[in-house]
């Protein structure tokens, strides 16, 4: 389905936003794993090794922008899934289930990514990554404010 072009704002964001999530929920559907697990699962991965579950929960908290309760919620779902493991010392690491169930994921959604943005001029994705952060950064900032 064709779209008419729109004008940058926060309706083409927003309706990018949603259909990248529709797909994302796609690839998810089927493996016991919600969106907000995904992200706090990917930032475990990602983050590589132990980490201190409270700053864990802190950074995801940052990235996705949900309270710290919340957060601490997907953590222990993603642990008694086995995807996740805490230590008594209050540290979380990525089990060798939740590596491979994200990487399995991650797998299927580069073909995706490859079709979305991948025959695109690599200016105009530099132009579109540095909008973008800043536009991010604005609003990081307008959230950060009391």
């Amino acid at each position: 389905m064709a779209t008419a072009d729109q004008t940058f704002g926060t309706a083409l964001i927003g309706q990018t936003e949603k259909a990248l999530n529709a797909i994302l929920d796609r690839q998810l559907a089927g493996t016991g794993i919600t969106e907000h697990q995904w992200v706090t699962l990917t930032l475990a991965v990602v983050g590589g090794g132990v980490v201190d579950r409270a700053e864990f929960i802190r950074r995801v908290s940052g990235a996705i922008h949900v309270g710290e309760a919340s957060v601490d919620e997907r953590v222990t779902e993603l642990t008694g899934a086995g995807l996740l493991q805490a230590d008594d010392d209050g540290r979380v690491q990525v089990t060798d289930e939740g590596r491979e169930r994200w990487t399995r994921v991650r797998a299927a959604i580069g073909p995706i990514t490859q079709t979305l943005w991948g025959d695109l001029p690599e200016e105009d994705l530099a132009v579109a990554g540095r909008v973008l952060n800043i536009v991010l950064d604005r609003a990081n900032t307008v959230l950060a404010a009391p």
